[in-house]
């Protein structure tokens, strides 16, 4: 069989492991059976020997396969597009796919939510999973209840009157690393001003009031912080905003920029940035409305 998940980018600014879109930028995947395992990637990785001999996907797939009462060995093939460690989702896609394919594998149709919620023993904030899993705009929390954690969340179709942007350096930022500068209290101001953000931002992607987005995506808690190891992305932000960026923010815990603009404004802000950042990619890209899928 045949499958995709796609990238995602998290916290749109103060929406802090809450805030998540999906972008049509997809890893591929196919799995079938076979009388041994055995593991090829291409693409991101593909130089990569603990992907072939540590996979995350193989381990998280044999575990919920098992689980299922599932018995058999796989090949898998991995055509993986989305780049690593760089605030763009590949570990969630990882984890949401293996789940997902899992059940498929296993002949079972794939409830999304309980994807979702297996997903979750895996990767424990649920700003990326989430998204990947459903597709559009999406805000979540963790909710536990007899001892049991699970992810209640809602979402929105992206529509296709807008594009993302993503301005992707060439420098990873490993995400345990960037989350050990960010201060263990903060102050109620600080609270306040991002969930004030983050309440609007959430009704503006749903209502698509684009004019509201430069102001609703302002942060105080993590996003500067986490900049300031790598300050060339702030200019990166001010160029964007100057060039027809509705929004710029860090994706995830970077080093990723993410850009929402007008599809009108995506080819010359896309290009403007090339100029102006020649040695990083940058890809104009569609947001996702499907999340995990099984190819037909």
């Amino acid at each position: 069989m045949n499958f995709s998940v796609p990238a995602t980018s998290a916290n749109l600014g103060p929406g802090f492991d809450c805030l998540g879109l999906s972008l049509d930028f997809r890893n591929y995947f196919s799995i079938v059976e076979s009388n041994t395992q055995s593991v090829v990637v291409t693409g991101e990785g593909a130089n990569n020997s603990n992907l072939l001999y540590n996979n995350t996907f193989v381990k998280v797939f044999n575990n919920v396969y098992k689980s299922l009462n599932g018995n058999a060995s796989f090949s898998f093939n991995f055509q993986n597009n989305i780049p690593i460690s760089r605030g763009l989702g590949s570990s969630s896609a990882i984890i949401v796919g293996a789940v997902f394919s899992a059940y498929k594998m296993a002949g079972i149709i794939p409830d999304k939510e309980e994807v979702l919620n297996i997903a979750l023993h895996y990767e424990k904030h649920p700003d990326n999973i989430t998204p990947a899993t459903f597709g559009g705009f999406n805000a979540s929390f963790v909710k536990r209840e007899k001892g049991k954690n699970s992810v209640v969340n809602m979402r929105s179709s992206m529509p296709k009157s807008v594009k993302g942007v993503v301005v992707i350096p060439n420098r990873p930022m490993s995400t345990k690393k960037s989350r050990s500068v960010l201060p263990k209290v903060y102050s109620v101001k600080d609270c306040v001003f991002n969930l004030s953000r983050s309440s609007v931002l959430a009704l503006a992607f749903s209502h698509e009031r684009w004019d509201l987005l430069r102001d609703s995506t302002e942060d105080s808690m993590h996003q500067n912080k986490r900049m300031e190891s790598y300050p060339l992305l702030f200019k990166v932000q001010q160029v964007a905003l100057s060039n027809g960026a509705l929004m710029s923010t860090l994706s995830g815990s970077g080093s990723t920029i993410f850009n929402l603009c007008y599809c009108d404004d995506a080819k010359s802000l896309a290009r403007r940035l090339s100029e102006k950042f020649p040695r990083f990619k940058v890809l104009s890209l569609d947001f996702d409305n499907d999340g995990v899928k099984l190819e037909r």
